[in-house]
């Protein structure tokens, strides 16, 4: 594991590897506390449903009903009885880190009950249900592309690349020390609700708190 992923090398493990640690820890527990009582080797893409069905008591996230007034709004007026509820965002997070620590505690890719079509399909579902009840748009950031030079511009350019010197004494280019690199991260992009809670992207860096507590 790189410095960077336990934490900038100074021996501590990162924000994001001890996140994943507790949620690991927290699923294990809830599969010893299953009546009855569930192995992780036959834990299947229902139980996860399951799971992340049970985390809903602990959300912090206003999600409108169909008949709420304030359906559709980002940022009601006033209260309303409609429940609270995981946001969506911090489920999709969730299931990433404990989709990576399965993997990483013996468990095979191909039977990775996080990576289950019917979680895939789960949280598509409730990212569109979520954002129409809210009024939240949760579409991901497209990346913008370089336009086109023109061929007599490349031309042009090709010409003088091929006039530079070398530098670096490596017989490389200067041009060819300018290729961005794009760093792993990032994702849809989130908000701030009127909640106070983060959703989307920045819930996924930040990462879904669990309590300990519900299971005791």
């Amino acid at each position: 594991m790189s410095a960077a992923a336990d934490g900038g090398g100074d021996g501590r493990p990162s924000r994001y590897e001890s996140q994943k640690r507790r949620d690991w820890n927290t699923f294990g527990q809830y599969l010893r506390n299953h009546r009855p009582p569930l192995e992780l080797s036959r834990c299947s893409g229902a139980h996860v449903l399951e799971f992340l069905r049970y985390l809903d008591q602990f959300g912090k996230t206003k999600v409108h009903a169909a008949g709420c007034p304030f359906f559709g709004q980002p940022c009601p007026p006033g209260p309303c009885p409609c429940p609270l509820r995981q946001a969506w965002g911090s489920l999709d997070a969730l299931v990433g880190r404990l989709r990576a620590a399965f993997e990483e505690n013996g468990g095979r890719p191909e039977t990775n009950p996080f990576a289950a079509r019917a979680v895939r399909l789960y949280l598509r579902d409730l990212r569109d249900s979520q954002a129409k009840a809210r009024g939240v748009a949760y579409d991901k950031k497209k990346r913008k592309r370089a336009p086109h030079a023109p061929p007599h511009a490349a031309a042009a350019a090709a010409a003088v690349d091929a006039s530079a010197p070398p530098e670096f004494g490596s017989g490389h280019h200067p041009q060819q020390y300018g290729r961005i690199l794009m760093m792993p991260g990032g994702g849809s992009g989130g908000e701030m609700g009127c909640d106070g809670e983060v959703h989307g992207g920045a819930a996924a860096a930040a990462g879904a708190m669990i309590p300990l507590s519900a299971f005791h």
